[in-house]
């Protein structure tokens, strides 16, 4: 167990932080800011989008030492890092974040696997960046070794929560309450089949030998299924979850109803399905090989979040299968009318600008005109949906990039939202 005592400095250190975040949490625009997040995924029209910024290469950004931690042990130095990259983030580049003015300790869990790890070989510009390229070499190319995969088994540890909890309200009490919060629901198969094969031999063995791939989504959908039933039996899911795939998640639909305030159900929490790789792939081949084993399992689940940086405009109809299905991602790369004409107002279009505009000299006017044209399909088209920068790989070390395409972004939604 994380050794949780604070030394006295540390606890007068986070409690002067705590103090600045808990008076920016009390401010009434994080309300505001919830209640149209929430309108949003009602499918109410004509809601002001939510700008929103997530994945952001925090490692180049403390040019200031804003960031830079004074605490000594590693429990402070977790809530520390929060709580500057929030007060950070609030300061530099808020869009329309929502600080909750609840401080939450994410639930302790141990997760066996399913037997495999990742092989590959990796190369990388920047040792301080997480984003690096990768060759996986293919251990699953026969079905004898699907044979060493396994079911994993998933703990829980509220031993770790009880104290995590109680070091956190000790150290926070009388400036904002504490209280644990659970996981949202994952179900991306394909996002580790790519990782233990390579996406080549991926698409090449739907056309070779398609019933190795059936029988591979066969493995993947029992160890998804097994894990997610396990986070639910434990009591570890939640429905009140900020976002979900780096968007925001606030709803007025989850729990269920007939949720009565004890453990989350599957179907009181949001769930968050991708296949990246298909993006290569025909949309009956998404059908064949990726949906049809998400259908029996998602549907359980609360609301349906489909996508990541995968164009969807030719499978929107394949998705329509998903009855629970809420918000659909559009990356950068999507064909954003053709997509929003097939959604109108029937989901939430979450739309990922593209993160390169913030990669180095700002550029005025392609930020403009994306943003633009975001509005104006969506409009015309009755599609609500939020702004979500992600996959933010660099900023050059310059966090005036994210401020600058804020404020352009924000410029352009006032001209059309009051």
């Amino acid at each position: 167990m994380r050794d949780t005592t604070v030394t006295p400095g540390d606890k007068l250190i986070l409690r002067e932080l705590a103090k600045e975040y808990a008076e920016i949490a009390a401010l009434d625009v994080n309300r505001e800011r919830e209640r149209r997040i929430r309108d949003i995924h009602s499918l109410k029209k004509d809601v002001r989008p939510i700008v929103w910024f997530e994945q952001i290469p925090w490692h180049e950004l403390n040019g200031t030492g804003e960031l830079s931690l004074r605490c000594q042990g590693d429990f402070a130095r977790g809530m520390e890092n929060h709580i500057r990259q929030t007060l950070f983030r609030w300061k530099h580049f808020q869009g329309d974040m929502v600080v909750e003015d609840v401080y939450y300790i994410q639930k302790a869990y141990g997760d066996s696997g399913f037997g495999m790890s990742v092989q590959e070989q990796t190369a990388a510009t920047d040792s301080n960046n997480n984003i690096i390229s990768h060759h996986y070499e293919d251990q699953l190319d026969s079905e004898e070794k699907l044979d060493l995969l396994t079911l994993p088994v998933v703990q829980s540890y509220p031993e770790k929560d009880k104290a995590n909890l109680e070091a956190a309200q000790e150290i926070l009490d009388g400036i904002m309450p504490v209280q644990l919060r659970g996981y949202g629901i994952e179900y991306r198969p394909w996002d580790y089949i790519s990782r233990l094969r390579g996406v080549t031999n991926c698409l090449m063995d739907m056309m070779d030998r398609p019933e190795l791939i059936h029988k591979t989504m066969e493995k993947f959908r029992d160890i998804f299924t097994a894990r997610n039933e396990q986070m639910e039996a434990r009591g570890l899911l939640d429905s009140r979850f900020p976002q979900m795939n780096c968007t925001p998640a606030y709803t007025d639909d989850l729990p269920a109803s007939g949720h009565a305030g004890g453990p989350v159900r599957l179907k009181d929490a949001w769930v968050w399905s991708t296949a990246q790789l298909f993006v290569s792939a025909s949309p009956a081949m998404n059908d064949e090989f990726n949906l049809r084993y998400l259908l029996p399992f998602i549907s359980r689940c609360g609301l349906a979040h489909y996508g990541c940086c995968e164009p969807l405009h030719n499978v929107i109809s394949y998705l329509r299968k998903i009855p629970n299905l809420r918000k659909i991602s559009a990356s950068p790369w999507t064909r954003l009318r053709e997509q929003a004409e097939q959604m109108g107002g029937d989901y939430v279009l979450s739309r990922k600008p593209n993160p390169a505009f913030v990669a180095g000299a700002i550029n005025e006017d392609v930020i403009k005109k994306e943003i633009t044209e975001t509005i104006e399909v969506c409009r015309e088209t009755g599609t609500p949906f939020d702004y979500t920068l992600k996959d933010i790989s660099t900023v050059n070390y310059k966090v005036s990039n994210l401020t600058e395409w804020g404020n352009l972004v924000s410029a352009v939604i006032d001209r059309y939202y009051n």
